[in-house]
């Protein structure tokens, strides 16, 4: 691997991307939610990791720079939670290979009568949204956008519930989940009011994820009917909340979906579009010609594939994502397990120096 001189910071790399220009390389991201590695990789545990944010994001810091990762899109892993926040019950990961955020143990709604004793959480002290504002601070004291981190209202509202009730009401009762979106873009909303109140609009990163809107989950007309309207509302708040800056992970295979989010489009361009492996970069690319492409090489490829086969899948991500009209930034498609060999993640960094170059 022979590196170039870097000729441009990660900031003025996504300066450049924001402003449609080329920067010197294909910056390198860290799927946002890598927490589990980070911390691992500097000998602590994900759980600790979890419950202690300035913690966390030193671990982030650390692993950023031994790898090369552009320091872009990093975020506390959730600051709003449809569990926990609404009184549910969760519990942080144990043992080795327990990775995930958090596990649920008891969802605040069981029951159709639950829902008329549901009521919106306190946006400063609910859940881990002090664990949030100290990360999103940590980023701040250290010249970073400090991030803000949702799934969508439609997500959300599946984690009031669980996701086997919720579903069941989309085809019976889908005036119970309308009930629940409309809830959860409340509570998502009144805390990033806090987020705004303490960093100003145009310094807060909103970085949205949409897992259940997989066609894994839930049929594309499905899609249109329930969870597209809630997308569109989200940023006609944004918009009128003064954000500027807008990521989505657009997670599992949402193949069948891409033609209502093109057409739709709400969001403010060029904002940061994050592809699981489902989804071709090309296909992506197409789609959505006015925002920077990010993603997508699948996480376990690097538990199951070789170092060289990750290189290989690297060089093939870079020649479709410098194509991309508005621009690139090679990832994950997803986070990445804690226990993933670190020899694979510096195929990464090899790649993109080997490959990423504009000039």
């Amino acid at each position: 691997m022979q590196v170039k001189k870097k000729s441009m910071t990660a900031q003025e790399r996504m300066e450049a991307l924001l402003n449609y220009n080329k920067p010197d390389r294909v910056p390198l991201g860290n799927q946002s939610q890598s927490h589990g590695f980070n911390t691992k990789n500097l000998g602590y545990t994900p759980a600790e990791a979890y419950d202690d944010p300035e913690r966390s994001f030193h671990s982030y810091l650390k692993t950023s720079e031994q790898y090369g990762w552009d320091q872009i899109l990093q975020v506390y892993f959730l600051t709003v939670l449809g569990t926990l926040d609404f009184g549910g019950e969760v519990r942080l990961p144990k043992g080795e290979y327990e990775g995930a955020a958090l596990i649920t143990v008891s969802y605040p709604v069981k029951t159709e009568k639950d829902i008329e004793n549901l009521r919106i959480p306190d946006p400063k002290t609910s859940g881990l949204i002090p664990k949030a504002m100290q990360f999103a601070e940590c980023q701040e004291a250290h010249g970073l956008s400090p991030g803000f981190f949702s799934r969508s209202p439609f997500v959300m509202a599946a984690n009031i519930c669980g996701l086997d009730l919720f579903l069941k009401w989309t085809i019976k009762k889908p005036e119970l989940c309308k009930h629940l979106i409309k809830m959860s873009m409340d509570h998502i909303f009144n805390v990033l009011s806090y987020w705004i109140e303490r960093f100003g609009p145009d310094k807060v990163l909103v970085w949205m994820s949409s897992p259940i809107e997989s066609n894994q989950l839930i049929s594309p007309k499905l899609f249109e009917k329930l969870a597209l309207p809630s997308h569109v509302e989200y940023h006609e708040r944004l918009k009128s909340l003064g954000i500027t800056q807008f990521a989505l992970h657009i997670c599992g295979d949402q193949n069948l979906n891409l033609p209502y989010l093109s057409e739709a489009s709400p969001w403010r361009h060029p904002s940061v579009l994050s592809f699981g492996h489902e989804v071709d970069i090309g296909v992506a690319a197409k789609y959505f010609p006015e925002d920077i492409i990010y993603g997508n090489i699948n996480p376990v490829a690097f538990l199951m594939e070789t170092p060289q086969q990750i290189y290989e899948l690297c060089k093939e991500a870079i020649e479709k994502g410098k194509k991309a009209p508005g621009g690139f930034i090679l990832s994950t498609g997803c986070e990445i397990s804690p226990s993933t060999p670190p020899e694979k993640l510096h195929a990464m960094t090899k790649a993109v120096n080997d490959f990423g170059w504009y000039n």
